[in-house]
């Protein structure tokens, strides 16, 4: 698939050289679902969502050079919980990223969350603004973290550590986030916040996971289509990269986060595995997540 062959290209130039060129880098499906609002204009909803795409589609975050059909593939779906005529709005945010497979029709999930802490203000027509210096809007602050996030671990596919800049503007977008006074933004909040995913991704004693994050996808994934019993074996040996995190940094959420969004393909995937490769699979996913130790037991029933 060329955009595997292009991101890699994007990612070793970006490196290297430090490219200027800019272009859009995501294709964002929005939705806002007011569903739960009753007895108010529903104008505004539509207005927000209209906001939001364009925020997030067609604004330049990084300095990578993307065609069309090269744009990752995300979603955002904001659930209103509480508005009111004031403008003020208590919501939540799925977010969910994917990324093709080389040479399959095949597309991975990379990053899926849900934010349970999304409250902000919006008028009718307010036009969403952002400066990766002035953080002074909740709603573009959280698009923000999100789509640095996304851009940042979809490089990390293509190349070891290949989005520590992205990672570390959403990093950035957190130091700066903590006097608008919101929720999701304090360290030590709640160990699943925006805080604790971001300050994860960047501690040093996750290297093992980055690492992880690179060679299941590039490494695994993309070489399944071609020999599936390496691309299998590939996969296997990074999962102990999983283990490690898990050893060096008990209390991260990624390990637990990987899991849950890979299970349903780990197990296709295995389906087919070995009888020593499905032990060793099913000892470290129990290890890392026991409340699916049942989900992984089924790869021994194929």
């Amino acid at each position: 698939m060329k955009r595997i062959i292009s991101h890699i290209a994007v990612i070793i130039a970006l490196l290297s050289h430090g490219l200027g060129i800019q272009a859009q880098e995501l294709d964002a499906k929005v939705v806002v679902n007011h569903s739960k609002i009753q007895g108010t204009n529903t104008s505004v909803f539509t207005t927000l969502q209209e906001a939001m795409t364009e925020f997030i589609n067609s604004r330049k975050w990084s300095n990578a050079q993307y065609t069309t059909r090269e744009r990752i593939a995300c979603s955002f779906n904001l659930v209103v919980n509480e508005y009111n005529d004031d403008g003020r709005f208590g919501c939540s945010l799925m977010v969910q990223a994917n990324r093709p497979v080389y040479n399959s029709s095949y597309n991975t999930t990379v990053f899926n969350f849900n934010d349970n802490a999304v409250d902000f203000n919006y008028i009718e027509h307010d036009k969403l603004e952002f400066s990766d210096d002035i953080i002074d809007n909740n709603l573009t602050a959280v698009l923000a973290y999100y789509v640095y996030l996304i851009i940042g671990l979809d490089m990390d596919t293509f190349a070891p550590k290949g989005g520590t800049d992205l990672l570390q503007k959403a990093e950035n977008v957190v130091n700066n986030a903590q006097m608008l006074g919101e929720d999701g933004w304090k360290a030590f909040g709640d160990s699943k916040n925006r805080h604790a995913l971001v300050n994860d991704y960047m501690n040093g004693a996750m290297e093992p996971y980055r690492q992880l994050i690179y060679d299941y996808h590039r490494k695994g994934l993309d070489e399944m289509a071609q020999n599936a019993e390496r691309g299998r074996s590939n996969i296997t040996t990074s999962l102990t990269l999983l283990e490690k995190t898990k050893q060096d940094k008990p209390m991260s959420v990624l390990p637990q986060l990987f899991t849950e969004i890979k299970k349903d393909e780990l197990l296709n995937i295995y389906s087919k595995g070995t009888t020593k490769e499905k032990e060793e699979v099913i000892r470290i996913l129990s290890l890392v997540n026991p409340s699916l130790t049942s989900d992984w037991e089924k790869i021994k029933e194929n």
